[in-house]
Order: structure tokens, then sequence, then C-alpha cells
């Protein structure tokens, strides 16, 4: 699932790399991690309306005491609406990822037919974002 540019080298396929440096190096004495970690990647995808082989990542981690699945939809809700505007409302849908517990898909409306159901949101008016 990678670009290999030679046998040694390869595109960046995701950006997890620099979260696990901030955790190494993070004083939690000093009081709680949050960081995000954005950038370009690159992965052997087949292109169509909702899946690009290059795309921008954004991943984030968020370490302290009493930190729910409320904190995260309202970071990601706070984000997508910066991104993308107030008008798009922000959905979470639980799924499994065998590296992250819990886990979940975030989605927007359908920035195409405003959540009515269109081709390009097969119907649901919903398109995933991450």
């Amino acid at each position: 699932d990678t670009f290999y540019i030679t046998k040694e080298i390869l595109m960046r396929t995701h950006t997890s790399p620099m979260q696990a440096r901030s955790l190494e190096k993070h004083d939690f004495s000093k009081g709680p991690l949050k960081m995000i970690s954005p950038g370009v990647v690159f992965r052997r995808d087949t292109d169509d309306p909702t899946h690009s082989h290059q795309f921008h990542q954004v991943e984030g981690i968020m370490i302290d005491k009493h930190i729910t699945m409320a904190d995260l939809k309202g970071t990601l809700e706070t984000m997508t609406h910066k991104l993308f505007g107030d008008k798009f409302k922000v959905r979470l849908r639980p799924s499994y990822f065998p590296f992250t517990e819990p886990s979940v898909e975030a989605d927007i409306t359908c920035m195409n037919c405003g959540g009515k159901g269109c081709d390009v949101c097969k119907g649901s008016g919903w398109i995933e974002v991450l």
C-alpha cells in the first residue's frame, strides 16, 4: 500500500511517527500532552470522489486526566467548522482500528448535496473526512 522510490525509500504513508516522537520527549510532570501532526501522505488508493493516492492527513493526540470522547468530538467539530465552514454537521461512527481504542470515523454533511443524498456521498448525505 505504499509508493516506493527505491528499495530503501518510500513516500510517507501516515503522520503517526510524529506522535510517537512527541510521546517519547514529553515531560508529563509539566502538564498534559496536546498536539497535532499535519502532513501530506501517499497511498496506493484508486482515485474516486472520496479517495485519492495523495491527501493531507491530520492526526492528533491529547493525554491528560479526565479526557473523554466528548473532548474529541468538540475538537473535531471546531476543526471541521474552521476548515469547511459552520454549515456542515459532524457525526462520529464507531469503527475498529487495531491500533487505537476506542476508535471512530468522522463524517461531515456532503458538500455536494448538503446532506440530501447524491452520487458523491453514495446517497447517504455524508462524506467521511477522518
